[in-house]
């Protein structure tokens, strides 16, 4: 793990130091943090984060939502558990760029079905010729890929509530409502975090759908795409790295971030000051 991991990201860092292009490799300059300056300084970078961040919270949200749905079906269910528990997890089981080309196919207005089954919908809609139908396409197929995945980890907190204090509330006259927000969500709080905790970070490192059904274009591009344009299109690598440190540091304020709140919201529950 330290050999594949710790060394390119050390190697990315210092590469990052560097006015360095695979075009002209003999011509590499120590420039200290002059990348790090241009690409805070430059607006494409925060116009592609914004965008980044609009990809994170939408699609956790809704994935949260159904995923919660999906979870208390596996385990309430009671004929049929296994199919049911399988089918719902078959999106997460295809490969990300099977399922973006996929996606891609169902919202072509030439041969696609989206269009003919939205009411009021023009059957020549082109959902990739703007910025917001072609992210609203993406954010659709990120979110049928991986809301099972935010079930399955939500399942398991929901195997951790006790039985007895549902049915301590259920005596006590709670209503359905009250039993969820008073007994079941309080006692997966820590289910919760780490769901939203790994799919938030995931999210944010989006790549594969855009790259399949957009490639970047009508400003969907997200951080990870922009890093992959600057080094892989551009042969930029110091740039590229110094975005990727960038990226990398960014997560860390997010995961950092979603701990806290979670945190707090737990001595919350508990009355803790």
């Amino acid at each position: 793990m330290l050999v594949v991991t710790a060394f390119p990201m050390l190697r990315a860092l210092y590469l990052s130091l560097f006015n360095y292009s695979l075009t002209a490799p003999d011509d590499r300059e120590f420039i200290w943090f002059g990348n790090y300056a241009v690409a805070l300084t430059d607006p494409l970078l925060w116009k592609t984060t914004g965008i980044t961040v609009l990809y994170m919270v939408v699609t956790v949200a809704f994935e949260l939502v159904i995923g919660f749905a999906f979870a208390m079906v596996m385990h309430r269910v009671i004929f049929a558990r296994g199919v049911i528990r399988t089918s719902i997890l078959v999106p997460y089981g295809i490969i990300t760029v099977v399922s973006g080309f996929a996606w891609q196919f169902a919202f072509s207005y030439q041969n696609g079905f989206v269009n003919s089954w939205i009411p009021g919908l023009a059957a020549d809609f082109n959902w990739f010729g703007e910025t917001t139908p072609a992210v609203v396409a993406i954010m659709v197929s990120e979110i049928w890929k991986t809301t099972p995945f935010m079930s399955l980890l939500l399942l398991a907190g929901l195997a951790q509530v006790s039985e007895d204090m549902i049915e301590a509330a259920k005596v006590d006259g709670a209503t359905w409502t009250q039993r969820l927000t008073r007994v079941i969500l309080p006692n997966m709080r820590a289910a919760i975090m780490v769901a939203v905790l790994f799919r938030a970070l995931d999210a944010y490192r989006i790549f594969d759908n855009i790259f399949v059904m957009t490639a970047g274009a009508q400003n969907t591009e997200s951080i990870s795409f922009l890093t992959y344009r600057q080094t892989i299109e551009q042969f930029q690598i110091g740039i590229g790295s110094a975005l990727s440190v960038l990226l990398f540091l960014s997560v860390l304020v997010i995961a950092f971030l979603i701990v806290k709140i979670f945190r707090v919201d737990l001595a919350d529950a508990r009355q803790e000051k």
